[in-house]
């Protein structure tokens, strides 16, 4: 096809994902990482592409079978997380396992992964351009074929609540927040609600990056249109599916290249 070539947008929706293909061998990350590892890393990458604000902000993962979560501690910042700062805390927030204490606003994710049998993993912090988004009430837009991942995920909860520091107002929460999995808090910041700590980190990373571009468009004035709904469809399942799990092997390869001693 050439450019200027006219191209009618499908009237039913794509397909997308492994239905349309499948890789049939990936680099891989080269080794078996522990659960603290990989939680450890899911942090490093996170602050590296500016989904942190100093020492805000909090990742717990209840792995399958289990009710109790990884966490990180109170005191240390993202950047510097190490495989044996994580800590692990009970269905009620109780440090059971590691070297520090853990923040109040654990609740946030106690009774989201209470009330969210799917939500494994749960991701907040208050990133720049997706907190700018949060103090207008606005959501990241989708108009960028990257942000198709966030198409019909995303909701706002549009009341700031303060500080969420007890289990009646983490319930409050979890009861506004429904099924959503991507969720802008207004004046706050931002959940991100994943089955895997790949995917987690994936969606936070690209969730940012949707911000930002909304926020651009917005300080230009920019008149952006929506995308066709069934193409939309189609790249998001891409996406997902063939995105989330090479994303994090490159994300590994090149963190644990720079910064070997988050494997510690």
């Amino acid at each position: 096809m050439t450019a200027g070539t006219e191209v009618h947008a499908p009237d039913r929706p794509r397909e997308g994902g492994y239905a349309t293909w499948s890789p049939s061998i990936t680099p891989g990350i080269g080794r078996t990482l522990t659960d603290e590892q990989k939680l450890a890393i899911s942090f490093r990458w996170l602050a590296r592409e500016e989904f942190a604000e100093n020492l805000a902000g909090h990742i717990t993962w209840q792995r399958p079978g289990s009710s109790s979560m990884l966490i990180n501690p109170w005191g240390l910042w993202w950047r510097e997380l190490t495989a044996s700062d994580i800590c692990e805390v009970d269905e009620n927030g109780s440090v059971i396992a590691g070297k520090w204490d853990v923040t109040p606003a654990f609740h946030i994710h106690t009774e989201l992964h209470r009330a969210r049998p799917d939500a494994r993993v749960v991701v907040h912090n208050h990133p720049y351009y997706t907190s700018l988004l949060a103090c207008l009430g606005e959501m990241p837009r989708v108009v960028h074929q990257t942000a198709s991942m966030f198409a019909g995920d995303i909701a706002l909860v549009d009341e700031y609540t303060g500080e969420v520091d007890s289990a009646e107002l983490g319930r409050d929460l979890a009861r506004r927040i429904g099924e959503a999995n991507i969720v802008i808090l207004k004046s706050h910041g931002v959940i991100v609600i994943a089955d895997t700590v790949e995917r987690a980190t994936y969606l936070s990373a690209s969730l940012e990056r949707a911000a930002r571009t909304t926020v651009d468009l917005m300080k230009i004035g920019a008149e952006v249109g929506s995308l066709n709904e069934n193409l939309v469809a189609g790249m998001k399942t891409s996406l997902l599916e063939r995105g989330a799990d090479v994303y994090w092997d490159g994300l590994v390869r090149q963190l644990i290249r720079v910064e070997p001693e988050v494997l510690s």
